[in-house]
């Protein structure tokens, strides 16, 4: 099985990447001169080293859920092709399909943590262990959506172009531009629902501020987290065998 995992996401790399010169390293490469562009355009333009650094992470944080939701989306639908023609697990497909959203996300979560180290103080190790904690649950959290999402997609053709609308609203709703502070503190419970603003805001406060979260605000990431995952492994599991057949 582990082979087979592998082989998968090898052959995701190779189509994405396929005819290009530099290959592999084009992934790795990628992400680095993303973040240093934005880093020497965002330093010229905002004088403000923590709101520099705020905004880098929710960047950088928003491009993998953005990137991966949508390919976990339509994981299923493009591999219909090895579906009806292999026995296996077929969540297999959909967690190797943010594989490539998932290196890009440990590059530039690397990156920062560089210029952070280097510029804005060296958080402990504690603040470091939690932030590769909220790293992982973000990933429960898209690979949960994309199972669910995968197999609805299978039904409702018109579910990518919905889910890209809500993505476009998303980026607003979550605090990537603006500090959450800026907004009344009576709505900052329904934002904290948008599974993107409690990750950014507790990497925020882990990284920079230096300030980890309370306990309870712990659990209610973890509420979260394990609730989008529960629904979208119980919608795979009701529809993935009925949509399988419409392929």
């Amino acid at each position: 099985m582990r082979d087979f995992i592998w082989t998968l996401i090898r052959t995701d790399f190779k189509a994405r990447y396929h005819g290009a010169v530099g290959g592999f390293v084009w992934a790795l490469a990628k992400p680095l001169v993303m973040f240093l562009v934005l880093h020497q355009v965002f330093s010229f333009l905002f004088r403000d080293r923590a709101y520099l650094y705020n905004l880098l992470l929710g960047i950088l944080l928003w491009s993998f859920f953005a990137e991966g939701s949508t390919t976990g989306l339509e994981s299923l639908y493009r591999k219909s092709f090895l579906l009806t023609k292999t026995s296996f697990p077929r969540w297999i497909v959909v967690m190797t399909s943010i594989a490539n959203s998932l290196l890009t996300l440990l590059v530039y979560a690397l990156s920062i943590l560089v210029v952070l180290m280097f510029s804005h103080g060296r958080p402990s190790i504690v603040c470091l262990l939690l932030f590769v904690l909220y790293i992982f649950l973000y990933v429960v959290i898209v690979f949960g959506f994309s199972l669910g999402a995968s197999v609805l997609f299978l039904k409702y053709r018109d579910l990518n172009q919905v889910w890209d609308v809500m993505l476009q609203a998303g980026f607003f709703l979550a605090p990537i531009m603006y500090p959450l502070s800026i907004l009344p503190e009576k709505y900052h419970f329904w934002l904290y629902l948008w599974p993107v603003t409690p990750i950014i805001q507790f990497s925020r406060a882990v990284l920079i501020d230096h300030a980890p979260p309370t306990l309870k605000a712990h659990l209610m990431l973890f509420g979260l987290t394990f609730t989008v995952f529960g629904i979208g492994a119980l919608l795979f599991r009701r529809y993935a065998q009925p949509a399988m057949e419409t392929l």
